[in-house]
């Protein structure tokens, strides 16, 4: 790209308001425009902000389409997407205009491990469930049978995914007694299947139909839509659990949502939606769904974590160099 096109203070604009350290690195390093407002820019705005800017920094709440981008100022060369997720962004459009698009992978796995974590440990103790019932005030003490869940040690975890974040959570269920199964789509080198006790199952159906929690940490592309549909959750156990922290729309919610309903399956943790920040009002209805909102990434390190890495990209960009989170295949983990 020739140096006309690389401007030593490049116009970046955020689309919504980000950590206040990030702001103010982003607003002493470069022309920066700021979104003050904690709610995603809607669709003008965007293509407003996608028309003059050199740099556009999104969140995973902008959906920049074919449309948006074919639509885009020539001077736009960047998007650093403020997050790890790529799937709302239209790769394909983007490197027909020779628009560059980063992420910011790594800095959240421990966290989102975390969270998957403690999903896989609520659901089936029954966390929320007893917490709701202490907080009602109709809790009458212990008993023999009172809020009895299903242990966790001894269970059979099935992991969709075994990327950064599929490895860190495999650690941690490790510690809980869990036996590790895994399906991805490259199988890991036996030192690390070693080191995780991990189970290789080239094929998905068979993992599910022997799996007693299952978690996914896949990317949502075209692959992954759906892939937990109605057939295969009709392979799982109808103890089993679901969880997912990775992206709605992996689990299809209609055929989860009949499952948990006629018993098909034990329960699910969930912080990702198909349609956020919209829920199905069913789900809200079962007792045996803990449901967050969209927060295993959210800490305050983590977001700083992001911020810095956002910087670095366009800090390598304006200085000719290639950025070091270019997403080239769709996805970076």
């Amino acid at each position: 790209m020739a140096d006309r096109e690389r401007p030593a203070r490049p116009r970046v604009i955020v689309t919504r308001e980000l950590p206040d350290a990030v702001m103010e690195r982003l607003s002493a390093l470069f022309d920066t425009r700021l979104n003050r407002a904690d709610s995603a820019m809607d669709r003008a705005s965007l293509a407003a902000a996608m028309a003059e800017c050199d740099v556009l920094v999104p969140t995973v709440t902008d959906v920049i389409d074919a449309d948006l981008i074919a639509g885009a100022g020539d001077r736009l060369k960047l998007i650093a997407n403020y997050g790890a997720g790529v799937n709302h962004i239209d790769l394909k459009a983007a490197r027909a205009r020779r628009i560059i698009v980063t992420n910011t992978p790594g800095v959240l796995t421990e966290d989102t491990a975390d969270m998957a974590m403690a999903l896989i440990l609520s659901v089936p103790r029954r966390l929320a469930e007893g917490e709701k019932l202490v907080r009602s005030g109709r809790w009458a003490g212990w008993s023999p049978g009172g809020m009895l869940g299903h242990r966790i040690g001894g269970k059979a975890l099935a992991i969709v995914g075994m990327g950064r974040i599929g490895q860190a959570v495999a650690r941690r269920a490790r510690a809980f007694g869990l036996s590790i199964h895994y399906h991805n789509r490259h199988r890991l080198p036996k030192v690390v299947e070693a080191e995780l006790t991990a189970e290789y199952h080239p094929n998905l159906d068979e993992m599910l139909a022997m799996a007693d929690i299952l978690t996914i940490h896949t990317p949502r592309n075209a692959d992954s839509e759906n892939l937990i549909d109605a057939r295969r959750i009709a392979l799982m156990k109808p103890t089993a659990f679901v969880v997912n922290t990775s992206r709605g729309g992996i689990v299809d919610e209609e055929a989860l949502v009949t499952a948990l309903e006629s018993g098909r399956l034990a329960g699910a943790g969930l912080d990702v939606w198909r349609h956020e920040p919209e829920i199905d009002p069913r789900l809200l209805a079962l007792p045996g769904v803990v449901m967050i909102p969209h927060m295993g990434s959210a800490t305050y390190e983590g977001r700083l974590a992001m911020g810095d890495r956002v910087i670095a990209n366009v800090r390598a960009w304006v200085d000719g160099h290639r950025p070091p989170d270019q997403v080239l295949d769709g996805w970076m983990s």
